[in-house]
């Protein structure tokens, strides 16, 4: 049986997909992504093509042209999303199916395009389905991949089917091989316009002018090499739901009907050693409208109650409406969580000794997971920060900030050398200019009297950085007590003497 590929070619995914969401926007409308220190267009609906505007056109030329033109940040995550579900959509056509490039797919229909009918009922049935979502699709059915990717993008019509590689594509263009546009040039640039003159071209001086690309994709286009379609693994999304015969609207009712779709998913995520990161509640109201709640987890969790109450605070702000009559929990994001052992030190949370625990680590690591994640999802995890050790000994160079959630604490810095609380730039320190840590000093307006002094601490600066608040070469630091109670990190540069403070004990 020969291969028969399906390859979907979505040409104006991006703009259908921003359609589909704000329905108020205009027909002329384009979607704008930064490049350099302008804006250009990335995607522009067929209207917006029709006035003669194209992709990559500068925007100040497009509002010229057009005044009243609609325009909307390009989001490149938007289309990879809808890619990944409009893959496993395409599932019910054949069973692999992979992603083709950021505006399409690829099926191998081989042994089941005859149960929809035959190839020609397949592309029908496909096409006014997506023509039903408001999505352009053009479909091309071929023995080969690159075939049917290349009559896809570049045959007129908005279906192709091909019995026979080579003769249907002889016609296209070269761009059609999939070949980068600095080839497609200098193929262009000898004469070598369309695929069939490629074919009739001797190889070995194209091989030798144009690396072996060119003549690889010729091959696998015309069948001389196989091109399988690999799809990845295909797994449930973590996902339940639940309809309810009546619309339901107080905060209890929901709560209700969150528990027990958190315990149906928890029952699954035990199973797979599993631990969800990121839960995402949909609620379908009886009038058509939706809402969303989404909570995010400082550690993997599945524990049904803890989650429950972290939805809480967001279901309470949740406008009804005329009720919700459908419930939708899903785990976008998941991560294993295998059983953990206890320890063999007595009883731990009503547990004997040497229980397994499922459900990650004890102790005060797991209590602080928790806070994070109460604390998270009122400020954003992205606002819990903590420091972690650099290695420097400059002061301000000695750590860095990173994510508390995603970070784990260090076990103990690099050096014991005590710092201080507070860390500011340096700043300068009335007193004489001697090595000797001064017995009357006056900072910030404060005449203050020393009453101990410990160092000194040599910090010499990292000759491969030039630092300009370095410049002045070695420090001498000082811990120094005062009568009055500041307790200052103090130092002296001998090449320029004099004394500054960079910061302040607690």
């Amino acid at each position: 049986m020969s291969a028969r590929i399906l390859s979907l070619f979505l040409p104006r995914l991006a703009s259908d997909l921003v359609r589909r969401r704000a329905r108020e926007v205009g027909e002329l409308l384009v979607l704008v992504a930064r490049q350099g220190r302008g804006e250009v267009l990335a995607c522009l609906t067929p209207e917006a093509s029709a006035q003669g505007l194209r992709k990559g056109q500068s925007l100040s030329e497009a509002r010229t042209l057009l005044p009243g033109l609609t325009t909307r940040p390009h989001d490149p995550a938007l289309p990879r999303r809808a890619l990944q579900a409009l893959r496993r959509w395409a599932l019910r056509y054949a069973p692999w199916v992979a992603v083709d490039g950021e505006d399409g797919l690829v099926l191998d229909l081989t042994g089941s395009a005859h149960l929809m009918g035959g190839e020609a009922a397949l592309c029908a049935d496909m096409a006014q389905r997506l023509a039903a979502m408001g999505i352009e699709a053009r479909l091309a059915v071929a023995p080969t991949r690159g075939a049917a990717w290349a009559l896809a993008r570049f045959a007129p019509g908005p279906v192709t089917l091909a019995d026979e590689a080579r003769a249907a594509i002889a016609p296209l263009p070269m761009a059609a091989l999939r070949l980068d546009a600095d080839t497609v040039a200098g193929l262009a640039r000898l004469g070598l316009a369309r695929i069939g003159d490629l074919s009739r071209t001797p190889r070995a001086p194209l091989t030798r002018r144009f690396g072996p690309d060119v003549m690889l994709r010729l091959d696998q286009a015309q069948g001389a090499l196989r091109e399988p379609v690999a799809a990845p693994p295909d797994t449930a999304p973590h996902a339940v739901r639940l309809s309810l015969p009546e619309p339901i609207g107080t905060t209890a009712d929901v709560m209700a009907g969150l528990t027990r779709l958190l315990e149906r998913l928890c029952r699954r995520l035990a199973r797979e050693e599993a631990g969800a990161r990121r839960l995402r509640l949909e609620l379908a109201r009886a009038d058509g409208g939706r809402a969303e709640a989404e909570i995010a987890l400082a550690r993997p969790m599945r524990d049904p109650a803890a989650m429950a109450a972290l939805f809480e605070r967001a279901i309470e702000a949740l406008e009804a409406g005329f009720g919700f009559d459908a419930l939708r929990l899903s785990a976008p994001g998941v991560e294993a969580l295998p059983p953990a052992q206890l320890g063999g030190d007595g009883y731990r949370g009503g547990k004997p000794d040497g229980a397994i625990q499922v459900g990650g680590s004890s102790g005060r690591s797991e209590e602080l997971a928790d806070l994070m994640t109460r604390l998270g999802n009122r400020v954003g995890l992205e606002s819990l920060i903590r420091p972690l050790p650099a290695d420097s000994h400059i002061p301000e160079r000695a750590f860095l900030r990173a994510s508390a959630v995603f970070t784990e604490a260090p076990g103990a810095w690099p050096y014991n050398a005590e710092r201080p609380l507070v860390l500011f730039p340096p700043e300068p320190l009335e007193a004489p200019a001697l090595p000797d840590p001064p017995r009357h000093l006056r900072w910030r307006r404060q005449a203050l009297t020393r009453l101990r002094a410990f160092g000194p601490e040599r910090l010499t600066p990292e000759w491969w950085l030039d630092d300009p608040l370095w410049r002045s070469g070695v420090r001498d630091y000082w811990r120094l007590e005062t009568v009055e109670g500041p307790r200052l990190w103090i130092f002296f540069t001998p090449q320029e003497p004099g004394w500054a403070v960079q910061g302040e004990f607690e």
